[in-house]
């Protein structure tokens, strides 16, 4: 008899990463996609059904860290291999996550195939890590002077104590638009200004967010609670 397919669930809310993933996966004779989640709360009820055998999680989600999700999964689902696929790569996030219980960690300039070949990996007894992030495990452990690892609950009371930004009313009337998915353009016509315009509000935006992309700016705005529900 043939092995069980790779029982694989995912938390995550970029819908074009799940149908990218989807796509990849179906294409996989030995790998099925069981479950999706796009918040933290939806993860956490996810996590109440028959464990998976792999459970990706995108740290920035909507109404919460993944890390949360994580941390829930080894009770809930203790044979279930966790990794996280998410655009940030700060020690923080990187170490709150190994601590939590992850065993792998790819940042999303991986390709969805890639991804594929990499949850089989995991199955199979692996620790998938970008290798930047490698790097950056590596120089922190070699740097013998620094503070140990923190636990997951002081990572996520770090993560949530974040100082909020101070924007303007316009930079925050941006930072909404293109949280919706808005183009420059779009929030050009929607705001009766120039697309220059729009660009300088962005770019004052993501530096006050100390971030340098739309994904960035997003996780960091929520995490500061600057966004609605």
């Amino acid at each position: 008899m043939p092995d069980a397919p790779i029982r694989i669930a995912l938390v995550e809310d970029d819908v074009a990463f799940q149908e990218a993933l989807r796509d990849s996966v179906a294409a996989e004779a030995d790998m099925q996609l069981v479950d999706i989640a796009s918040t933290r709360a939806q993860g956490l009820r996810m996590l109440e059904q028959p464990a998976a055998d792999v459970l990706l999680v995108d740290l920035g989600l909507p109404d919460g860290s993944g890390i949360d999700v994580i941390v829930a999964a080894q009770q809930r689902w203790p044979t279930c291999a966790v990794m996280v696929s998410t655009a940030f790569g700060d020690e923080m996030h990187v170490m709150c996550s190994l601590e939590a219980g992850a065993l792998g960690y790819l940042l999303k300039d991986s390709s969805a195939a890639s991804i594929a070949a990499e949850i089989r990996s995991l199955h199979r007894g692996g620790s998938p890590i970008s290798p930047l992030i490698a790097r950056q495990i590596l120089v922190r452990f070699r740097a013998v002077d620094r503070p140990c690892t923190p636990t997951p609950a002081s990572c996520a009371q770090t993560l949530s104590s974040t100082p909020r930004a101070s924007l303007s009313a316009r930079e925050q009337e941006v930072l909404e638009y293109i949280t919706k998915g808005f183009t420059a353009e779009e929030i050009a016509g929607l705001m009766a200004v120039s697309r220059h315009t729009v660009l300088t509000f962005v770019r004052r935006v993501y530096k006050k967010l100390e971030v340098h992309s739309k994904t960035e700016a997003i996780f960091e705005a929520r995490n500061q609670g600057l966004l609605g529900a």
